[in-house]
């Protein structure tokens, strides 16, 4: 087998960024880290540059708005993968063109990991977020770079501890509020099994010019089954409020941001089901958990269990 791909990671820092910098160290890819100079010496990021560091990660100075720090970058790799933040996913627009002056890139992954953006039933103010990350994906497209695009639903880090209830940091144990009837399906992995997953697909023919869909059978839940599964837990029966989608609209119109985002995705996600309102058709898409039934991924049974 030849030898494995060298991957950039752009937003290595950010929130996923980290775990799938981690999932790439360890799974043997020659891994680079763009990194701002100036991120070093921060003290909220140096403790994590320093465990890249540890961890073989070769750190490249520049930044996604220095053009040609960005191709140098670039040119060390044969994979580029962003995990931008939302205030910079339009800017991934540069990393596309430093990418064509680059020349060398065989497979780019924008800055996705969430719901797939072309279909979707999101109102806003999701809706604009997920529309910037579909222009992304035309773009890609438009130019003939290679890509995979990665769909990993939620983050059970955000939706989990909380079981989806805002400003609690533990599962209920007395009530529970419920979008909607309680009824559509949602899907929720560890962040280290994206990571795991994305850098599975790298060098995968099989995820080329497709979405890479995670959604392994045992993550997929209802926010009904999901109540269920935690008063099993604890052995005790939560009293469920439900919030018609009218209520959980109109919440939406006057939260301040970012609270009316997470909200925004959660209505297409538990009431819309965006997660899983679509069958994966092969023309677009494939799923991870098939493709790579190796990985021995944590399930949400597992996860709540941390909570008990």
């Amino acid at each position: 087998m030849a030898g494995k791909s060298r991957i950039l990671i752009i937003g290595g820092t950010g929130y996923i960024g980290k775990f799938v910098v981690e999932a790439s160290a360890k799974s043997g890819h020659p891994t680079f880290a763009l990194v701002r100079e100036a991120s070093v010496t921060d003290p909220a990021k140096s403790k994590l540059i320093d465990s890249f560091k540890k961890s073989g990660v070769a750190l490249l100075y520049g930044d996604l708005y220095d053009h040609e720090s960005l191709v140098k970058a670039i040119k060390q790799a044969e994979v580029v993968i962003s995990t931008v933040g939302q205030a910079q996913l339009a800017d991934q627009v540069k990393i596309i063109a430093a990418i064509k002056e680059a020349g060398n890139v065989k497979r780019f992954f924008p800055s996705e990991f969430g719901n797939d953006v072309d279909r979707t039933h999101a109102v806003e103010p999701a809706k604009s977020t997920f529309a910037i990350k579909a222009q992304i994906r035309r773009a890609v497209e438009a130019e003939r770079i290679p890509y995979t695009y990665v769909s990993s639903n939620f983050f059970a880090g955000y939706f989990l501890p909380s079981l989806s209830q805002p400003g609690l940091t533990s599962p209920p144990r007395e009530k529970v509020v419920i979008l909607g009837d309680g009824h559509p399906k949602a899907i929720f992995n560890k962040e280290d099994d994206i990571g795991t997953y994305t850098i599975k697909a790298v060098d995968d023919p099989r995820t080329l010019n497709k979405i890479l869909y995670i959604r392994p059978r045992a993550n997929i839940y209802s926010f009904n089954d999901l109540v269920t599964l935690w008063e099993k837990k604890i052995g005790k029966t939560l009293e469920r409020i439900y919030v018609p989608e009218e209520q959980v609209l109109k919440n939406i119109q006057e939260a301040p941001f970012p609270i009316n985002v997470v909200l925004a995705i959660s209505h297409a996600v538990f009431i819309k089901g965006d997660h899983t309102n679509f069958e994966i058709e092969p023309s677009f898409g494939v799923e991870a958990s098939h493709l790579y039934p190796d990985v021995k991924y944590t399930t949400v049974d597992e996860y709540l269990n941390q909570f008990v």
